[in-house]
């Protein structure tokens, strides 16, 4: 097994070539932050009584290893990977001929290229190249992880079976990588305020700039723009809507034009610098004018955010915080949202904490330094209008710790 030891320095710019700091970039201590990472990911290994792990999914990656490549396109894509043993090298499968990309990272021992079998790819030669990749996950099994169990986040169906049909079973990396993200470092705290801050300078941009006559778009576009700009990276969802577009919700952005008046919500869902999310979700009324309908919906959600994230403290179990939490008026509850809380890191995290109805009761305790939202969407059934906020907060000593300082509306 070729065990090539990398530690190159971070690569500079060529002769000539003119860069400007990203967002915060001197606060953060990058080697701090990625050892961090990458020992929370082995430890999970180990108290799951696992040697190694395969990641394809491309924040899990970033999570690891701190490595970036084509995000998006490997989401639904398999076609980088990275090899994660207990002991051993660390080893990322690169996209074709872009091995240089990450050659700086020096927790990455060796960088191979990456053996695809997907049919976009290979065509008829899939199941050729299905063989290649199984040997080369059999080799790595022999020296890495003689149990032949290894635990793979994403993966097709034919990978699968044919990784049984030689006795090395597979159980899911979703666990693993979950809990590993669960307690945000320093470090990492630092690249979530950077990427909070990036949003709510797009936030701010998105009120003053909201008016009558553009369309929920052009609206929305504000703060993809000012995301890219600070050195973001992408936004998971596009839900922004208008008027009787706001109920129900998780409707996405159109070329609706905004009339006067109107009630305008969005969920940002923003990928920012270092590939943090911030998570906050705001409701606006064009003309800053609310109708007395419009004021009722709005310090409603209000109330459920303020009531709920009172609520949370350090060692409150999942269970106790479902039992205690605000009780939405039944006007409401046919619409209400997903969750009252989730984490939130790299993107949206474990836990996922549903209404009483939905199964809210699930095992675990709120942790000093995980990171949550606390969400509300208060809308009527067959109601007109409908109001989304959303809040991020640490986990600190005694109480949750606000993390999202954009003011809500002063009604």
């Amino acid at each position: 097994m070729k065990f090539n030891r990398r530690i190159n320095p971070e690569i500079k710019p060529k002769k000539n070539f003119i860069t400007k700091k990203r967002f915060k970039e001197d606060e953060i201590d990058f080697n701090k932050l990625r050892s961090y990472r990458l020992d929370r990911v082995k430890k999970e290994l180990e108290k799951n009584n696992l040697e190694a792990c395969m990641l394809f999914d491309p924040v899990n990656l970033r999570y690891a290893l701190d490595t970036v490549n084509m995000s998006v396109y490997n989401m639904h894509n398999l076609t980088r990977y990275c090899f994660v043993p207990v002991s051993g090298p660390v080893i990322l499968y690169e996209y074709f001929n872009c091995e240089k990309l990450s050659e700086h990272l020096n927790l990455i021992d060796e960088i191979r290229p990456s053996i695809t079998w997907d049919y976009f790819s290979n065509g008829d030669q899939a199941n050729n190249q299905l063989k290649k990749w199984i040997n080369e996950i059999n080799d790595l099994s022999n020296s890495y992880f003689k149990t032949k169990k290894i635990a793979i986040d994403v993966i097709n169906g034919p990978a699968v079976s044919s990784l049984n049909k030689i006795g090395i079973e597979v159980v899911d990396a979703k666990l693993i990588l979950e809990q590993a993200r669960v307690i945000k470092s320093p470090e990492e705290l630092k690249c979530m305020k950077a990427a909070i801050d990036v949003a709510e300078i797009g936030i701010s941009k998105m009120r003053d700039e909201l008016k009558a006559g553009m369309t929920e778009d052009e609206l929305w576009s504000i703060l993809h723009k000012t995301n890219i700009e600070h050195g973001g990276e992408w936004i998971e969802c596009r839900i922004l809507s208008s008027g009787e577009r706001t109920n129900p919700w998780m409707q996405e952005s159109s070329n609706k034009i905004i009339q006067k008046g109107e009630i305008v919500s969005f969920d940002t869902d923003m990928v920012g610098p270092y590939g943090y999310c911030a998570d906050i979700s705001r409701t606006y009324v064009e003309g800053n004018k609310f109708s007395d309908n419009q004021k009722k919906l709005y310090l409603t959600a209000v109330e459920q955010i303020n009531y709920n994230s009172k609520l949370i403290k350090p060692g409150m179990s999942f269970k106790e915080f479902t039992e205690k939490s605000w009780v939405l008026p039944e006007e409401y509850y046919g619409n209400r949202y997903s969750v009252m809380v989730h984490g939130i890191g790299l993107c949206d995290e474990w836990p996922a904490i549903r209404y009483p109805t939905d199964g809210g009761e699930r095992n675990g305790i709120f942790e000093k330094n995980m990171t949550i939202t606390v969400e509300s969407y208060i809308g009527k059934v067959g109601g007109n209008e409908g109001v989304k906020l959303e809040q991020q907060y640490l986990v600190g000593q005694n109480n949750l710790e606000l993390m999202s300082h954009h003011p809500l509306e002063d009604i």
